[in-house]
Parts: structure tokens; C-alpha cells; sequence
């Protein structure tokens, strides 16, 4: 008997574990969406702050948490709510018969429940018997409780996601145009020199390899103004990448093409802020050979950064952007809601589809970019 309540105990112990744990799910879930709620307050107080590029740049990095949360925490129900539903489905014999015995101790008199026909030892004995079994009758009722609970809650949250992911695309969509139009009007910004326009295109025009690009870039400076030029040499390695998103390819590694290129690729999400990581000299920014559009950043005296694979390009080539600020966009189009809903009912995760390449040249030799950037 004491080795039988000890089970009990055991069990019950348990099933409190996993009861948090499984409350966990759908509580993750609503606090991403309550991430959410609070991107689109900062939205609103955008508009009216004193550095309104630095509060739309926090109000589009909100949204995309915001937006990533969300959808982790909707596949995370998905995937929890098909364990549950293949659990209960599974179980739906021993389920059964659990209903039916409580049904039917429910309707037995609470005497005739004590009798028994070999007398009054045998009704001792079977009171012992039945204060063993209905802890464990009691257990498996709160289990199946809990399951009930859980799965109520994940369907809440998923009924509740439609409107909380449209308002979420709405509002990051609505702050990302924001912040290209202030950055289209800025004029704050420390100019070190005056981009050549006519050499620029004549350098485009000559080169056939970014390593011959970036060579000729110290010979197209126009109007040199004496300005300190920014050096972030003292916090190399403990910089983070520029945009949020998943190392896909690693320095010199081959892509499915089997071209090699002295850089790193950053898996990301269609239309994600890039912003500088340091503070640096913008160098030059627009389209570049079969890069698309690319960002030279010079964080350091014969030290290029560039950044290529962005659809909207911010800046002026000659300015010196401070660390954090916004200098483009990712492609892509935003998936709509009945997609990402799809997607996470499925449980997989939304699609990284975006890349970004990143190259860094010291001294005019590619280096391991893991010699700048935290890239783990």
C-alpha cells in the first residue's frame, strides 16, 4: 500500500510539471501577441519624438520581434494542440472507461459502495482498496482536465491570431514607410566627403569583381572635409549582424551553385530592417554586378563592410551614419495572414527566403567576417 501511494505521489507530482509546462505554450503565444500590442503604441508616439528616425528604427525592430514571436509561439501551439489531439485520440478507450466509472460511482448510493458479500472484513479491506484507487482515479481525471484546459486555450489564441497578425503586418508596414521617408529627409548627418557620380559610373563600367570595386572606391572621393573617421577596430567580434535572421552559409563555404565567395550569408525574413551595426563611413550604395543592391560601410581606416542583397538602399555616400542606423531594406513580399496562418497550423516556422551577403575587406583582403560580427 505504501509503495502504491508513493505511485500516486509520484504521478501527481508529475502531472503538476507538465500542466506548467503545457500552460507555457499558449502563454507564449499571447505575450508575443502583447508584443505586438506594444509596437503599435510605439507607432504611435513615433511621430511626435524628438529623434523620430531612432523611434521608427525601435518601432519597426518591435514589429519584426513582435511578428517572429508570434509566429514561433502559433507554430509552437499548432505542434502542441496536434500532440494533444493524437494523445486524447489515442487514449480514447482508457477515457472511456474513465467516464464510465466515475459515472457510475456517481449514481451508487455512498452505503452500498462500503458492503461487500464476504462481511465486514472483506468491506474493510475494499475501503482500503477503493482510498488507494480513487487518488489515482482523481489523478487521471485532472490529467485529462488539464489536456481539456490546454487545448481550449491553444484554440483561443489561434482564434484570437488572425486580427492580432493583421494588425501587426498593418502597423509594421506603416512604420517601415515611415522611417524611408524620414530617412529621405534627414540632413543631420556629417559629411566627410562628396560622392563622384561620373567616376562612380565609370567605375561600375570598368569592373568585373567587387574585389576590383572596392579597390578603386579611395580614387572617387570628391571635396574631403576634415572629419574624424570612425573606428570600431576595439569592439571587433562583439558586433551583431545587421539584420535579424539565420546563418545559412558560412565564410569561403560554397552555395548550391557551388560558387565560392569570401563572405558569410545571413538567412532572413522578406522586408526586415537592415541597420549598421557600427558607427562608419557610408562608402557607396546602389546596384553593383549580380549583387543587387549593396552598402560599402567603412568602419575603420582601410576596413569595407558591404552589405548586399538589400532591395531599398537609406543614406548618402560621404555620411557618417552612427551605429544602429537604418541603411535598407530586405525583398521580398510580405506573406499575408491566411499564410502564415497555413503555415503554423502546419507547424512549420515562417520562410527565411530573404538572404543577405556580407563581406569584410581589411586592408583590400577578405577576412572572416566571425572576425567582426558575433555571428553564432
Amino acid at each position: 500500500m505504501k509503495l502504491l501511494r508513493l505511485c500516486l505521489l509520484l504521478c501527481a507530482l508529475l502531472w503538476t510539471g507538465i500542466a506548467q509546462a503545457q500552460s507555457e505554450t499558449a502563454l507564449a503565444a499571447q505575450a508575443a501577441a502583447d508584443r505586438l500590442e506594444a509596437a503599435s503604441l510605439l507607432l504611435a508616439q513615433a511621430s511626435g519624438s524628438s529623434d523620430q528616425i531612432a523611434a521608427l528604427t525601435e518601432t519597426v525592430q518591435a514589429y519584426e520581434d513582435g511578428l517572429t514571436a508570434l509566429r514561433d509561439g502559433l507554430r509552437r501551439a499548432a505542434i502542441r494542440q496536434t500532440a494533444l489531439n493524437a494523445e486524447l485520440a489515442s487514449r480514447s478507450d482508457e477515457v472511456a472507461q474513465l467516464l464510465a466509472v466515475l459515472m457510475t460511482m456517481g449514481r451508487a448510493p455512498a452505503p452500498l459502495l462500503l458492503l461487500h458479500p464476504s462481511g465486514p472484513a472483506g468491506t474493510a479491506r475494499s475501503g482500503m482498496i477503493l482510498a488507494d484507487v480513487t487518488p489515482a482515479l482523481q489523478i487521471k481525471v485532472d490529467a485529462l482536465r488539464v489536456s481539456l484546459e490546454e487545448l481550449d486555450q491553444l484554440q483561443q489564441v489561434q482564434d484570437s491570431a488572425a486580427g492580432t497578425l493583421r494588425r501587426g503586418l498593418e502597423g509594421a508596414q506603416q512604420a517601415r514607410a515611415a522611417l524611408s521617408e524620414a530617412v529621405s529627409n534627414r540632413t543631420d548627418l556629417p559629411q566627410r566627403f562628396t560622392e563622384d557620380d561620373v567616376g562612380t559610373a565609370l567605375l561600375i563600367a570598368s569592373t568585373e569583381t567587387l574585389d576590383a570595386f572596392a579597390s578603386g572606391l579611395d580614387g572617387n572621393v570628391s571635396d574631403p572635409q576634415n572629419i574624424p573617421l570612425p573606428d570600431a577596430r576595439s569592439r571587433m567580434g562583439q558586433f551583431a549582424l545587421p539584420v535579424q535572421g539565420d546563418l545559412l552559409r558560412g565564410f569561403n563555404r560554397a552555395d548550391a551553385a557551388g560558387v565560392e565567395r569570401p563572405g558569410i550569408i545571413v538567412a532572413t525574413r522578406p522586408r526586415a530592417l537592415v541597420t549598421a551595426p557600427f558607427a562608419a563611413t557610408l562608402r557607396y550604395r546602389g546596384p553593383l554586378l549580380d549583387y543587387g543592391n549593396v552598402m560599402i560601410l567603412e568602419p575603420a581606416a582601410d576596413v569595407l563592410v558591404v552589405f548586399a542583397g538589400l532591395a531599398e538602399v537609406f543614406g548618402e555616400t560621404g555620411q557618417v551614419l552612427p551605429e544602429g542606423t537604418p541603411i535598407g531594406l530586405m525583398g521580398g513580399q510580405a506573406p499575408e495572414v491566411d499564410a502564415i496562418l497555413t503555415e503554423t497550423a502546419q507547424g512549420s516556422g515562417a520562410q527565411r527566403s530573404e538572404t543577405l551577403y556580407i563581406e569584410v575587406r581589411d586592408g583590400q583582403v577578405p577576412v572572416d567576417p566571425a572576425t567582426w560580427f558575433a555571428v553564432e
